[in-house]
């Protein structure tokens, strides 16, 4: 049996990172699958807020297909089943209609399906609520994979409350060739990297701006889009309304500190770590961060991260010495590039995928036929 491996994957985003963290997480994921040896091919939705916004428009690791609507995607269905495998992604727009399609598609040409929640905590909570935006629980039982960007209790959680058929966890990751330190005079004493969300927005007031309004000497920087006009920003906050992937490794080298602030569901979920960890400590920024269940699993309080409960917290942090921070982004940097590249990611997935279709009859005939041909 060959060890290629012909994937599709139908996102939300790859051209475009605009107001999403979606696009670099498959960004790094799928370049580095690619280097791997296997095929991808990347299905995404042509709306005009990515269009508008478009970061990549030809990735040299996978073919990007844009789509304008179902009836388009269905005009794909040679993509599918021609494929091993499918990965469907949270949020996909339509996400209900387009999963199900891809599921028959897959099935009927013998590959397997694979759900990629790349927001598993809001995921549920929606769920539970009965929203089913772009996921049912019967979709969840028709997966024969369930990846997660969240780990811990809520693995085995999917798969005995909602019947998932394999729950794996599949964390986000960085790309340590593109993430590195950069030789740079830092400019801020503090900086955020996030879309706005009113679910963080009290986090990023206790641990930023008030901190900020206690110490005005000090420099602060927030960057993200769709903050409200409302926001009293100090004098000593600088807004910027977007940074690009290509400029956060020169972002975070500007920032002497940077701050991690993870969503309600994420938090009360925990093990859910956001990418802005792991791209920071490849770059060598020290982090503070709210603290969540799990956060222990990814990096150590105290000696790889700071944990701030408070303003207090924070402004004890900005007065380390700079071999005390040093040390501390050293120590991080070192975990991470260990344990949470985009190829350690990789590896995970393409083990996840072989156990799943070693799982499958349908799969196996499929190999089978496809290798023939």
């Amino acid at each position: 049996m060959s060890r290629t491996l012909d994937l599709v994957v139908l996102g939300l985003s790859l051209s475009s990172s605009w107001g999403n963290g979606h696009a670099t997480t498959y960004r790094a994921l799928l370049r580095a699958f690619a280097a791997r040896g296997h095929r991808v091919t990347f299905l995404e939705r042509d709306v005009p807020w990515y269009a508008a916004h478009r970061d990549l428009a030809k990735p040299d690791y996978c073919d990007l297909v844009l789509y304008r609507d179902l009836g388009e995607l269905c005009d794909l269905r040679p993509r599918i089943e021609a494929a091993d495998a499918v990965v469907v992604g949270s949020y996909v727009p339509d996400g209900v209609a387009a999963g199900t399609w891809a599921i028959g598609a897959a099935r009927a040409a013998g590959g397997v399906a694979a759900f990629y929640d790349i927001d598993t905590p809001v995921t549920l909570a929606k769920l539970a609520r009965g929203e089913h935006e772009y996921l049912t629980p019967d979709l969840i039982r028709a997966y024969d994979l369930y990846l997660s960007f969240t780990g811990g209790p809520v693995l085995e959680r999917l798969e005995r409350e909602h019947g998932a058929m394999r729950a794996r966890a599949l964390y986000c990751s960085v790309d340590p060739d593109v993430y590195a330190p950069q030789a740079a005079a830092p400019a801020y004493d503090l900086s955020y990297l996030g879309t706005y969300s009113p679910d963080r927005q009290p986090t990023l007031e206790r641990l930023l701006i008030e901190p900020a309004r206690r110490a005005p000497h000090r420099r602060f920087v927030v960057a993200g889009p769709q903050y409200p006009d409302g926001i009293a920003w100090p004098d000593n906050v600088e807004r910027r309304e977007h940074v690009g992937p290509a400029d956060h490794p020169a972002f975070y080298s500007l920032s002497r500190w940077t701050l991690n602030v993870t969503r309600a569901d994420m938090r009360a979920a925990g093990y859910s770590p956001s990418v802005r960890l792991f791209e920071a400590a490849a770059c060598g920024t020290p982090i503070l961060s709210d603290d969540w269940p799990g956060l222990d699993t990814i990096l150590a309080p105290g000696r790889e991260i700071v944990v701030a409960d408070g303003p207090e917290t924070v402004l004890h942090a900005l007065d380390r010495t700079e071999p005390q921070r040093a040390a501390l982004a050293q120590a991080a940097r070192i975990r991470i590039l260990a344990s949470h590249t985009a190829a350690c990611r990789a590896a995970e997935l393409e083990a996840a995928l072989w156990e799943t279709i070693a799982a499958s009859p349908r799969a196996n005939t499929h190999m089978v036929y496809r290798n023939k041909a």
